[in-house]
């Protein structure tokens, strides 16, 4: 892709955005052809994102690394998006509706990084990552898939839209995670008192590591890095589900703790 080109296509993802437009393809003649051009799409609009003052970026999150969200999505590869300061929350939050086209809600469990992961350091695996972890928590992530019909998605268009992350939610962070088996917790979503979807750690390709090192090497092959205290959502262990006004939605980790959104 022609610079022009990705500036185009990011400019209409964000633009569309801005506007609350309903979910659709982009434009066949801006449209990334693979995911190499989707990650410089994604980059551009991360940087429309920042000057529009989203906050700079506080983490990233790992989308499709359950079997569930694949089957859910149509796409069967992980892919990661940036996570901006300012659509982070912590513990039990109330927010608006009408701040999304499409709110839907994801059980995950979330990791801080205790220093940079530089290319250097690397490759990283699920045996050598965990020390550059302090701490992991019961989080929310936030996506806003603008109401877009799923068999119009692919692996590039989903990149490109910064994998539809709209925030997240964070509960209380553990410290002493290393006395759990991560891939063995379980965990849950509620919404409204009702538990609509269940799974574990394991759910996320295999282990909670597991993402968070694809996701440490897939960033440094990109000329980038996690950074001391970035959070990281390693996927959903249950399928994405949408929420209406007045919803309250909890997600609960065993060994983790829980937090919780409400939509006014």
């Amino acid at each position: 892709m022609t610079n022009d080109v990705i500036e185009a296509a990011a400019r209409h993802l964000f633009n569309a955005a801005q506007a609350g437009d309903k979910g659709a393809r982009l434009p066949g003649d801006i449209a990334p052809g693979d995911v190499a051009a989707a990650y410089l799409v994604q980059d551009r609009l991360q940087a429309l994102w920042l000057d529009a003052g989203a906050g700079a970026i506080a983490g990233w999150k790992v989308a499709l690394t359950s079997k569930v969200m694949q089957e859910l999505v149509g796409v069967a590869q992980p892919c990661e998006g940036a996570i901006f300061a300012n659509r982070v929350h912590h513990g039990d939050v109330s927010l608006p509706h009408d701040s999304w086209v499409n709110i839907g809600v994801e059980s995950e469990i979330a990791v801080r990084m205790a220093h940079d992961l530089p290319r250097s350091g690397g490759p990283y695996d699920q045996d050598n990552i965990g020390e550059a972890v302090v701490a992991c928590m019961a989080a929310i992530e936030i996506v806003d898939d603008r109401a877009i019909d799923y068999t119009l998605i692919d692996a590039p268009l989903l990149i490109a839209d910064n994998s539809f992350n709209a925030g997240c939610v964070l509960g209380e962070e553990v410290t002493d995670w290393r006395d759990l088996d991560l891939a063995a917790l379980p965990g849950r979503m509620l919404i409204n008192g009702e538990v609509v979807g269940e799974g574990v750690g394991g759910d996320a390709l295999g282990h909670t590591l597991v993402p968070l090192a694809w996701l440490a090497n897939n960033l440094n092959q990109r000329g980038t890095m996690l950074r001391a205290g970035d959070v990281v959502l390693t996927g959903s262990i249950v399928a994405t589900k949408w929420l209406q006004p007045g919803d309250h939605m909890v997600t609960e980790v065993d060994g983790l703790g829980r937090t919780s959104l409400t939509v006014t």
